[in-house]
């Protein structure tokens, strides 16, 4: 008898934005970071960082600075297209949705602002990009009922404007809210690819600059790959 072979489905890799916040504390560097909710439909209860898809509107956000031209190098990279400006407005937003943090300067917007970005406006600032740094990719592997495709961004708490312990304009996808001791943010209940992002950021908490080489985890259908975006040449297999 013939078996009827179970078909799975195709899920779409989304383009998405993460913010990797650092502020120091007593000499030692500390990592924003928040619980998703029980009920989430991807990664639920787990701590992470801010973060989330690109929305449409995000390649028309006006950037008062744009991204340092190494990060918009680097993101270019294994891309079909240049998403720099969208995948910076879209880490701004999300940081400011999710934390109630502003990553932005002084300024008047030009034409209407969109409904996102209607609190951010209000506080006078226009959003800059030139303090985030580039620092990871990874694409979520196949099987989840949600991928993306996300880039991750550090930044340094200087640059952002207002209140740090603020988290007043925040919205509630992430609970929690709290500035963790890098040394200590392993002992939460993580996502595998957050443990990994948080070695490289450890290794680069005091440095200002964009690094020139990115690690690229990426995740297809057909194969795992750790690259490095710099000419993307393979380091070795998740597995080997």
């Amino acid at each position: 008898m013939e078996q009827t072979r179970t078909e799975v489905p195709v899920v779409p890799v989304r383009d998405a934005a993460t913010v990797i916040a650092l502020r120091e504390r007593d000499g030692v560097p500390h990592v924003l970071m928040g619980q998703r909710g029980a009920g989430a439909a991807f990664m639920p209860n787990k701590v992470v960082f801010p973060g989330g898809a690109v929305d449409p509107g995000d390649a028309t956000i006006p950037l008062a600075r744009p991204l340092p031209d190494l990060c918009s190098g680097r993101l270019r990279e294994q891309s079909e297209r240049d998403l720099s400006h969208a995948l910076a407005a879209a880490a701004i937003r999300e940081l400011w949705e999710e934390t109630g943090l502003a990553l932005g300067v002084p300024g008047e917007w030009t034409g209407e602002v969109p409904p996102d970005w209607q609190g951010f406006a209000a506080r006078g600032l226009v959003p800059a990009a030139h303090a985030l740094q580039f620092v990871f990719r990874a694409i979520t592997p196949p099987g989840r009922p949600r991928r993306f495709d996300a880039r991750f961004f550090l930044i340094h708490a200087e640059a952002l404007a207002g209140d740090l312990d603020d988290f007043s304009a925040a919205c509630e996808e992430l609970s929690h809210l709290q500035w963790i001791p890098l040394p200590d943010a392993r002992h939460f209940d993580l996502p595998f690819i957050t443990e990994v992002v948080l070695a490289e950021v450890a290794a680069r908490a005091h440095d200002r600059t964009p690094p020139a080489s990115v690690p690229f985890f990426r995740n297809t259908d057909e194969e795992s790959h750790f690259l490095r975006l710099n000419g993307a040449r393979p380091l070795q297999s998740p597995t080997g």
